[in-house]
C-alpha cells in the first residue's frame, strides 16, 4: 500500500488551516503565489469560512484578511463546472458588498485576491496557472489610465489595478510534476499531497511538519479516509453519468445519471448544475424514481 505521507489540501483547509497556530502554511502559500510577503491577521466572518456539516467534498472556500485589510478568498474545486468563470465573479462580489456598510465612502472598498485551485480544465489555454487584473487602456492613444498623486497618496498603491480584485487560476491537472520554481513545489504538492524531494517555498516546511497523515488522531484518520473514498466515488459518479447521459440520449441517460448522483448522496443543486436542468425537473425526476 503507498504510504500517505501528507493530508491532502483539501483537508487541511476544512479542518487545520483554520488554526491560527498554522497560519505560517498559508501565509507561504500566498507569499509565494502573490510574490510577496504576506502576514494572516484573521478569518473574517464570512459565508466562505462557514464550515459546512454535511462536509460537501466538490469544493471548499476559505477567505483570510492580511495586515492591510485586503481580502483572499481561496476556492479549491475538484469536480468540473462550465459556469465557474462565472462564480469567481460573484464570489468577490459578494465579498465586496458583504464588507461594504451603507455609508462609507466608496475607498473603503476592499482590495481582494480570487485565488481558485481547480482539478479541472477551466476554459481553453496551455498553462497552468494564469493571473487577471484590471487595466483601463486608451482607445486612440493606447495609452495606459494611470492614478493621480493625489489618488496614489490616498489609497496608497501606485496602479489603478490594485483598486480591482484580481484572480488567479492553478490548472493543478494540467501541472507536468517538474517543479522548477517555488510555485511549481506548491502546485506538486496541491497535485500529489506529498513533496518533491528537494523544496526551498515559504511554508512547504511546516507542511511536512504539520500536515502529516500518520500524525493525525485515530479518529480524525477515520474521517479523512471516508473524506477520501467520496472524494474518489464522486468523481467516479461524474464520469459515468456524463458517459452514460451521452450513450443513452439526454432524457433517459440524464435521468438515470441523476438518480445515482442522488444514491450517492450528492446535493441536488449540484446535480442540477452539472447535468444542467432545472432544480424543479431533477426534483420531477427523483419522485418518479422513487427517491423523494
Amino acid at each position: 500500500m503507498k504510504k500517505r505521507p501528507l493530508i491532502s489540501f483539501d483537508w487541511a483547509l476544512k479542518r487545520l488551516l483554520r488554526q491560527k497556530a498554522n497560519f505560517g502554511i498559508l501565509e507561504g502559500f500566498l507569499s509565494t503565489l502573490l510574490k510577496k510577503d504576506i502576514t494572516i491577521i484573521s478569518l473574517p466572518e464570512s459565508e466562505s469560512n462557514a464550515v459546512d456539516l454535511q462536509n460537501k467534498i466538490n469544493k471548499v472556500d476559505l477567505l483570510c484578511e492580511n495586515e492591510f485589510k485586503e481580502l483572499m478568498l481561496i476556492e479549491l474545486q475538484y469536480n468540473s463546472e462550465i459556469d465557474y468563470f462565472h462564480r469567481m465573479l460573484f464570489g468577490t462580489s459578494k465579498i465586496i458588498t458583504e464588507y461594504m456598510t451603507e455609508g462609507l465612502d466608496y475607498k473603503a472598498v476592499k482590495k481582494v485576491y480570487s485565488i481558485n485551485i481547480v482539478y479541472f480544465d477551466l476554459g481553453h489555454g496551455t498553462d497552468y496557472v494564469y493571473h487577471g487584473s484590471t487595466h483601463f487602456n486608451g482607445i486612440h492613444d493606447q495609452d495606459s489610465l494611470q492614478l493621480t498623486i493625489n489618488q496614489r497618496n490616498l489609497f496608497k498603491i501606485q496602479d489603478v489595478s490594485g483598486l480591482y480584485p484580481e484572480y488567479y487560476i492553478l490548472k493543478v491537472n494540467r501541472f507536468n510534476d517538474i517543479a522548477k520554481d517555488s510555485l511549481d513545489e506548491w502546485i506538486y504538492y496541491l497535485k500529489h499531497n506529498e513533496l518533491p524531494k528537494s523544496y526551498q517555498a515559504k511554508g512547504l516546511n511546516m507542511v511536512s511538519e504539520k500536515l502529516k497523515y500518520d500524525k493525525m488522531e485515530k479518529e480524525a484518520k477515520l474521517q479523512y479516509d471516508a473524506h477520501q473514498k467520496e472524494l474518489a466515488i464522486s468523481y467516479s459518479v461524474l464520469e459515468t453519468a456524463k458517459y452514460e447521459a451521452k450513450a443513452e440520449g439526454k432524457d433517459e441517460g440524464f435521468a438515470e445519471a441523476a438518480v445515482k448522483f442522488y444514491d450517492n448522496g450528492v446535493d441536488i443543486t449540484f446535480i442540477a448544475k452539472t447535468l444542467s436542468i432545472l432544480e424543479d425537473d431533477l426534483i420531477d425526476i427523483l419522485k418518479k424514481a422513487g427517491r423523494l
